[in-house]
């Protein structure tokens, strides 16, 4: 017995040890890049920022939130997150109830599961995507970047399997009182859901904040990008912005690195504000939406 408490404890240390190494590693970038963000350029430029700033300046968060395109593009991506939040929400509840029935309850419900399921695993490619959203006539739109991804089957598929583990006798309790589908639905089944519900949120945030290559390919403007495909834009290029604006305020403190490194930081910060509050239910979401086929 005494042997067994202390290998559970060995591997209760060895695991804590991994998982905070793993956690470093994920974490030292994204600190790298706060501390070139609040540093002088003469330090960025010398290299002299590892883990904490040099020569402390707010200088670059001034510049990026007076940049009339950054906040342009800021909220295109909130306009998305929140139109593209809506739509993905509403569609994958409404796919994942039905699916979640027996093939008694549902005729030929395996035929629409894996009218689905086969999406995920052939696409018809990029050039026939674009030429979809063109014929439309949605090119160079907000809704070009909501459409295409408006049913993300990989969450229709958790939540239907989230669905499928609900005590059954709940449902039947409901119905035997006269409550209809739509009754169930809301009032038994999305209540029941949260820790499924918030998985998905999170990945639908993410992936619609995090998106940048639809709004490369599908707008024509760049006034429309959001700032995922803005940011990739000005990473791969100098900023000649930079250098005016630093002549115009007469300091050195703004370089195109810490400038960059700023927007960086303030693209990253809405995610790293949601995550915490859904992380509780991550995991019991996920594990539970993927016992059934």
């Amino acid at each position: 017995m005494y042997a067994k408490l202390s290998s559970r404890k060995l591997f209760l240390i060895l695991n804590a040890i991994i998982l905070t190494c793993l956690a470093a590693v994920c974490l030292l970038p994204l600190i790298n890049v706060l501390a070139v963000s609040f540093s002088s350029s003469h330090a960025a430029a010398a290299g002299l920022v590892k883990l904490w700033p040099v020569d402390f300046t707010l200088a670059s968060y001034k510049h990026a939130l007076g940049k009339s395109e950054f906040l342009e593009a800021f909220f295109v991506s909130l306009q998305r997150v929140g139109l593209g939040y809506a739509i993905n929400m509403t569609l994958t509840i409404l796919i994942a109830y039905p699916l979640s029935k027996e093939n008694s309850a549902l005729g030929a419900r395996s035929v629409y599961a894996w009218f689905f399921i086969i999406t995920m695993m052939f696409s018809g490619g990029l050039i026939p995507m674009y030429m979809t959203v063109r014929s439309v006539g949605i090119l160079d739109t907000l809704w070009a970047l909501v459409l295409p991804g408006a049913v993300p089957v990989f969450n229709v598929i958790l939540l239907m399997n989230f669905f499928r583990n609900l005590p059954k006798e709940i449902e039947e309790a409901a119905y035997m009182d006269g409550a209809s589908h739509w009754r169930v639905l809301w009032s038994i089944y999305l209540p029941l859901s949260k820790p499924s519900l918030a998985t998905i949120t999170l990945f639908t945030l993410v992936a619609h904040w995090n998106s940048w290559f639809d709004g490369l390919i599908y707008m024509n403007s760049p006034a429309n990008y959001p700032l995922q495909s803005y940011l990739q834009t000005i990473i791969i290029a100098v900023d000649p912005s930079i250098v005016s604006a630093t002549e115009l305020i007469n300091t050195q403190q703004v370089s195109d690195r810490t400038f960059k490194a700023a927007q960086v930081f303030l693209a990253s910060f809405p995610v790293l504000m949601v995550y915490p509050f859904l992380q509780k239910y991550f995991m019991k979401g996920l594990v539970m939406g993927s016992v059934k086929g």
